[in-house]
């Protein structure tokens, strides 16, 4: 598999990273004048008439961003205000207001399960500028708006930025293509707040740091009409589908639940078929609730996914994450940059 051997050779200093270093410092390069051009106006960036909050990550990658978007939408309608999120969508095939019951093959698997979840209205987009603003006319109540991995998307003005990083999606540091990384780790000094799951050490700066932790403790049939502890399942026969970013994270939290394995990794925003599971027979199938929304259609016997929850905690002494982002909110009253 393509993807999942570059992704491997990004975790060392081996061949290929000697190899395309010359075209990481073309890339690095490329990547400093564009954010220039927009920081000095040469390039156009525009602004929503509402507050934007931008939850990305410097890597290629999963760290974690939808369950931080879900936390970040729950905590914001708590206090009050009526967020809605924007997101570009995987691939960016369809663009319109994203339903619960939407199509993850037209919107993206990020986006419907953001939908199912979120209690706020979702749009998708690739204009994120468009989006926002089409989401706006479609929802005037609207008073604050999240934007799903939107840290490069310069184009669109921010008032709040949000960053988040995983130790495993650093890999070894290089910019693409030689490493993972979209930007350098300077870029973190320059975030409002930076939100750390795994062993990652928060560079030293005046930054707020937040550890995240992801928590289930459920499972949920893939038809929707049971939930059980996912201890219920221990002694049994069970294949483990993952087609995330990082799926041994996943592998590793069921194994944690006493669970006995088999893995089956699947790429990044794989396009399920039924095929995928002719094989399984009699076993038990558990699988991420991202890779769920694709597979409801199934039909699948036997079949259950993990929903799970951010668990946010601050690394030093000062305020939770959501009165920062509440008191940053205030205090810039909405003006986005």
């Amino acid at each position: 598999m393509w993807q999942a051997w570059v992704e491997s050779q990004w975790q060392s200093r081996a061949w290929l990273y000697y190899g395309l270093r010359p075209l990481s410092w073309l890339f690095a390069l490329l990547a400093r004048l564009r954010r220039t051009a927009y920081h000095l106006g040469l390039i156009k960036s525009s602004a929503l008439p509402v507050p934007v909050i931008v939850v990305g990550n410097i890597s290629v990658g999963g760290v974690g961003k939808t369950p931080l978007v879900l936390w970040l939408a729950t905590a914001l309608r708590t206090a009050g205000f009526h967020p809605a999120i924007i997101s570009r969508g995987y691939g960016g095939q369809g663009a319109g207001i994203v339903t619960a019951d939407a199509d993850p093959m037209t919107f993206g698997d990020e986006p419907v399960l953001l939908a199912k979840r979120a209690g706020c209205p979702v749009w998708v987009g690739v204009n994120r500028v468009e989006a926002g603003l089409a989401l706006l006319t479609a929802y005037p109540n609207t008073d604050v708006m999240l934007c799903d991995d939107g840290l490069q998307h310069y184009a669109l003005k921010r008032c709040i930025e949000i960053a988040v990083v995983h130790t495993d999606s650093l890999g070894n540091g290089a910019r693409l293509p030689a490493g993972p990384l979209r930007e350098g780790l300077n870029r973190l000094k320059h975030v409002d707040m930076l939100v750390v799951a795994g062993a990652f050490m928060p560079l030293e700066s005046d930054i707020p740091c937040f550890s995240m932790q992801l928590t289930a403790d459920r499972l949920v049939a893939l038809n929707g009409e049971r939930q059980i502890p996912p201890q219920a399942l221990v002694g049994q026969t069970i294949v483990a589908v993952a087609g995330i970013g990082h799926p041994q994270r996943f592998f590793k939290q069921l194994m944690a639940y006493g669970l006995t394995i088999k893995t089956r990794v699947f790429p990044d925003h794989h396009a399920y078929s039924l095929q995928d599971f002719a094989d399984v027979g009699d076993a038990i199938i558990v699988m991420t609730e991202k890779d769920a929304v694709k597979c409801t259609q199934f039909a699948l016997a036997n079949a259950w996914y993990l929903p799970v929850t951010a668990k946010l905690q601050a690394m030093q002494a000062g305020p939770s994450l959501d009165a920062q982002l509440i008191s940053l909110l205030t205090q810039r009253k909405g003006h986005n940059r």
